[in-house]
């Protein structure tokens, strides 16, 4: 069974607390976990424990943390005060991040950053189970620190894309997470991990797939999610993607560099669809299931706000409420 989640779009072009009113909707339609991820707005430990406190039964999962900005006892520390305060289940995901956020942003070494992620994974996992790590990584430590809150037991999610790190999230994870990725892609991806995870003989963690929706959209979701993907289109592995898709000629271009606004201006409309859910309910529910083919045990909706749908309020309600979702449910 497909389970639909939400995440928080967390969109440059809105203002900040909007979303708490998208978690507040989310919860209200049934959805079963809100993600709060971490990037350049709020910390996603003092979002999710204002937001926590405020639902009635989605759990949260918070991340994807940058293992090279935060270290796991500050994770697991932070994952058990949420859940204290909140009363509710929270989740972990960790991921590498970007050289812009990692390196620019935060002015720390991205360097052998799946061993990092690897390392990061092993010990949050102990620390998140109340024990005391004892990991002497080679890039990530920690020795001797044990929760003196009563440990979460968080499900451990691993945002992957390359091959390191979907052995990590076959090794170390609940579930895996990719983001931003047409089905196609996903089925090759889900297909690396089922075979990592035979070759270590292990459970094949479940998959969730984050991606952009807008039901019935006007003209600023358009925009809104056309400039989400810029950043994507010269990225290794993305750039294969969206050439296969039939922009290859965008492709080239994004490869040399322009400025951000020169490529957003050549960015079609209908490229957005490529990697998201975009149309009427009948087809978001359409290409849900087609997602669910390739492999997604879970999808997470990353709802569009703009002024003509704030907070994403009319495209989860129209979610909810398809009637081609065929098994799709909404629950955990």
């Amino acid at each position: 069974m497909t389970r639909l989640e939400v995440s928080l779009g967390l969109w440059q072009d809105r203002p900040a607390d909007e979303v708490i009113q998208t978690a507040k909707i989310a919860d209200s339609l049934g959805f079963g976990a809100v993600w709060i991820g971490e990037m350049a707005t709020w910390d996603a430990f003092a979002l999710g424990a204002h937001i926590g406190s405020q639902l009635s039964q989605a759990s949260l999962v918070l991340g994807p943390f940058a293992v090279a900005v935060r270290d796991p006892a500050m994770i697991a520390m932070g994952a058990a005060s949420v859940a204290a305060i909140t009363g509710r289940e929270v989740s972990v995901a960790l991921g590498t991040s970007s050289p812009v956020v990692v390196e620019q942003w935060h002015g720390r070494d991205r360097g052998r950053s799946g061993q990092a992620l690897a390392e990061s994974a092993q010990a949050t996992r102990l620390l998140l189970d109340g024990a005391k790590a004892d990991v002497p990584g080679e890039v990530v430590r920690t020795n001797g620190y044990r929760l003196r809150l009563p440990a979460p037991h968080s499900e451990l999610v691993i945002a992957a894309f390359g091959r390191r790190a979907i052995r990590v999230a076959a090794q170390h994870a609940d579930r895996m997470v990719l983001n931003l990725l047409d089905p196609p892609a996903v089925r090759d991806l889900v297909t690396t991990l089922r075979a990592e995870a035979a070759t270590l003989g292990v459970p094949c963690p479940r998959v969730a797939v984050w991606v952009t929706c807008a039901v019935d959209p006007g003209s600023a979701a358009i925009d809104q999610l056309r400039r989400g993907v810029v950043g994507y289109l010269a990225a290794p592995g993305y750039s294969d993607m969206f050439r296969r898709a039939g922009f290859a000629d965008l492709v080239d271009y994004a490869q040399t560099r322009p400025h951000p606004s020169d490529l957003l201006a050549r960015v079609p409309p209908d490229l957005c669809g490529v990697v998201g859910l975009i149309g009427s309910a009948d087809e978001v529910a359409a290409r849900i299931k087609e997602y669910a083919a390739a492999g997604a045990d879970d999808v997470v909706l990353v709802p569009s706000a703009t002024d003509d749908d704030p907070a994403g309020q009319n495209t989860l309600r129209a979610i909810r409420v398809s009637p081609v979702r065929g098994p799709h449910v909404p629950h955990s």
